[in-house]
């Protein structure tokens, strides 16, 4: 017992402290394509790699690799402490160690394209994941939840009981009728217009997610940040900051994420384990402020009830301005 309590109090040492660089070798080399005499991994005036060596099967595959920043050991390295300390590793990458990982949006990019590429096969069934999902979505879009149109429609015509309701005692004249009409011919249009705007902003969505995505998350950063930007790791924590290390949590669930899609979960244990993963958000966001977890997981919470209320406005924003121009559109305001 107590050997296990040393180690994991050794693990939690190591997950505080910043990636350590290997000393400079004492082997000198001779650049191969500036001719350059110098000691170290790379060549200080042309930047090329000592482990150049001569062509082969192998070099090719890894050139090609790190192309794709799959060879690169930054990458590794990043998904590692992704998954083992996400916090601390953000923490490091913002004061400025930047070589030791990757890029992060560089990373968001390639996570999502290999995401992309297990589902559509390269899983250990060989199956086309969102091909089988299709079904679904067209009875999503069939069933009318994206149909605002309905709900449009059913405030025409709140607005029209109420017309007839004070009126319901005089003799509609020429004047009122043509209200009603202009009223009626608004709530068509607006139905048929914002149901085009968010059957558009769906299908804009599912074909590139990833921008979606990177949009929402910017949303989302707004009230976070405004609530984490003194915190006592990071006192002048900046809006810019905050965003990357948003997109570093981002990746963290894709690479956990990742893992039913390749091994093929059926559809409940798949959601699940997602809804189980986005409670691992509060660890990195706890290590990378400095809070308390009591603390973090009530500035996280917040900060998505806030994003929600904003989705809601700008739900509703865009609502009443679509009703408003076909209203204007209409005639409805002319004399």
């Amino acid at each position: 017992m107590g050997k296990i309590q040393h180690r994991f109090k050794q693990f939690k040492e190591w997950k505080q402290q910043p990636h350590r660089v290997a000393p400079i070798p004492e082997e000198e080399h001779v650049c191969p394509t500036c001719e350059t005499h110098y000691y170290g991994n790379y060549c200080p005036r042309c930047g090329q790699s000592c482990k150049i060596a001569r062509y082969s099967f192998k070099n090719a595959l890894m050139l090609y690799l790190d192309v794709w920043g799959l060879g690169n050991r930054g990458m590794f390295r990043c998904i590692r402490d992704l998954v083992l300390r996400p916090g601390y590793m953000t923490r490091d990458y913002l004061r400025g160690m930047q070589m030791a990982y990757f890029p992060p949006f560089k990373m968001f990019f390639l996570l999502c394209t290999l995401s992309i590429l297990v589902d559509s096969g390269m899983n250990i069934q060989g199956i086309n994941r969102p091909g089988v999902n299709d079904s679904e979505y067209k009875r999503i879009i069939a069933s009318g939840l994206l149909s605002t149109g309905e709900g449009l429609n059913e405030f025409g015509e709140k607005m029209e009981k109420e017309a007839e309701a004070q009126n319901k005692n005089k003799k509609k004249t020429e004047k009122y009728n043509e209200l009603e009409k202009k009223i009626d011919k608004a709530s068509d249009d607006s139905s048929k217009l914002i149901h085009i705007i968010y059957q558009s902003a769906w299908d804009f969505g599912k074909s590139h997610t990833s921008i979606l995505v990177l949009i929402l998350l910017m949303l989302y950063t707004w009230p976070l940040w405004l609530l984490i930007r003194h915190c006592p790791a990071i006192p002048d924590f900046r809006f810019s900051e905050c965003f990357v290390a948003i997109i570093y949590i981002i990746n963290m669930l894709l690479v956990y994420n990742i893992i039913p899609s390749l091994l093929c979960f059926s559809p409940k244990v798949e959601m699940e384990y997602n809804l189980l993963t986005l409670l691992l958000v509060f660890i990195p966001i706890k290590q990378l402020s400095g809070y308390s977890y009591l603390n973090t997981i009530w500035r996280v919470v917040f900060a998505v009830i806030s994003f929600v209320l904003m989705l809601i406005l700008l739900f509703f924003g865009t609502f009443i301005l679509v009703y408003i121009y076909c209203l204007i559109a209409n005639g409805f305001f002319s004399s």
